[in-house]
């Protein structure tokens, strides 16, 4: 077995790193995997844009990608006639679109939820809600990222 010196130490990892930038490049999501996504949750349904039925805070300016809060609220009664069932939040840059899903029953009280998150690069924020009459409302922030979360 062959021991490497420090020259072939350094240029064995300046090519396996290389190696793996050149096969990560494609590994974030682009807006299209973020359609293919809310198409997914939607099932093809229109949903409606804007408005204050849905409320998604997020910084506009994130120093830190590697942390960046997240909170959504959803304006509804909460009653067993008329509540929200579930929201999911999309990234349109991170390698994987879907973030996460809230599922809210009326037990629920209220459809609100707060986590953090992980973004890559700058790009948009989605929260689709899904009330209980089949309705869909939706919101989209865009965040800047300084310092990337996940590799950017």
């Amino acid at each position: 077995m062959k021991t490497l010196n420090r020259r072939e130490a350094l240029v064995f990892g300046a090519a396996t790193g290389g190696l793996l930038l050149m096969t990560s490049s494609g590994a974030f999501a682009n807006a299209d995997d973020a359609m293919k996504a809310m198409e997914k949750f939607t099932g093809g349904k229109s949903v409606m844009e804007g408005g204050k039925m849905v409320t998604l805070e997020m910084p506009e300016i994130a120093e830190n990608g590697n942390t960046v809060p997240l909170s959504i609220s959803v304006e509804s009664p909460m009653t067993a006639d008329s509540y929200v069932k579930r929201v999911i939040i999309i990234s349109e840059g991170n390698p994987r679109p879907e973030v996460a899903t809230f599922n809210f029953s009326p037990l629920s009280g209220v459809a609100e939820a707060s986590t953090r998150m992980r973004l890559a690069k700058t790009q948009n924020v989605i929260a689709i809600a899904e009330l209980s009459d089949g309705s869909l409302h939706m919101a989209k922030r865009q965040v800047k990222v300084t310092i990337g979360g996940c590799g950017g």
